[in-house]
């Protein structure tokens, strides 16, 4: 009597795991479930992510997010290297990942209220969506407004350092050997560019994360929403 009895059990147990699934697949999870959820992970992946980003080393340690010299500037710097140039790339490279660094707190704020804003509908698409649609969902509704606030911060600690006029003579460097355009980038934009893909990487490996171990998740509401998928 004990083994059906256990057989039936789990029957059922997997029954309601199955509906579940199914409810979530057909944008039947209950509303507030599935918006509690995804914002709760969500504000987590935002957070860690500014987190590590956004002190020393956040940017420069990481060769995931490193910013480097761009196009043909990167691309020559090895070569420059071997002119006895190799401080100056060193200098000017650590001087654009601090840069980025000093902004990246900024974007908290933003990001959090992001979530807060997030919609039924919006929740069902996340989670009908891509393996990324959470971070995509972040990176739409918050990108402008980030990149409005971190342009100016990265403006100032370039200008602090001489960060541009250390460009421009670089690039008039590189220019000199025919292979840069010296003219052709705006440095403050660069970098704030780059330190926005770097932070969205960072919240999609967070969503990633999530997504392959639910448990990963800071709260049960958002252990139990990725646990369906």
């Amino acid at each position: 009597m004990f083994r059906p009895a256990l057989t039936f059990t789990g029957l059922c147990a997997g029954l309601l795991l199955s509906a579940s699934a199914l409810a979530l697949s057909l944008g039947d999870l209950s509303q507030k479930d599935a918006t509690g959820g995804l914002k709760d992970a969500l504000t987590q992946g935002a957070q860690v992510a500014v987190k590590q980003l956004g002190t020393p080393g956040g940017f420069s340690a990481n060769p995931e997010v490193r910013i480097e010299l761009p196009g043909s500037l990167g691309k020559v710097a090895k070569k420059l290297k071997t002119f006895g140039m190799g401080a100056q790339v060193e200098e000017l490279e650590t001087s654009m990942n601090k840069a980025a660094e000093a902004a990246v707190p900024q974007a908290q704020a933003l990001l959090v209220d992001a979530v807060k804003k997030m919609s039924v509908e919006d929740a069902k698409g996340i989670l009908s969506g891509g393996k990324d649609s959470a971070t995509q969902y972040l990176s739409k509704s918050s990108r402008e407004q980030i990149r409005a606030k971190f342009l100016p911060i990265v403006k100032q600690a370039t200008d602090k350092v001489g960060l541009a006029q250390q460009y421009n003579k670089f690039a008039g460097q590189a220019a000199s050997l025919g292979v840069v355009d010296a003219n052709s980038t705006n440095l403050e934009g660069y970098v704030t560019e780059q330190a926005l893909n770097g932070l969205f990487e960072m919240i999609g490996k967070q969503e990633e994360a999530i997504r392959q171990n639910p448990a990963a998740a800071a709260t049960s509401l958002a252990k139990k929403v990725f646990g369906t998928l």
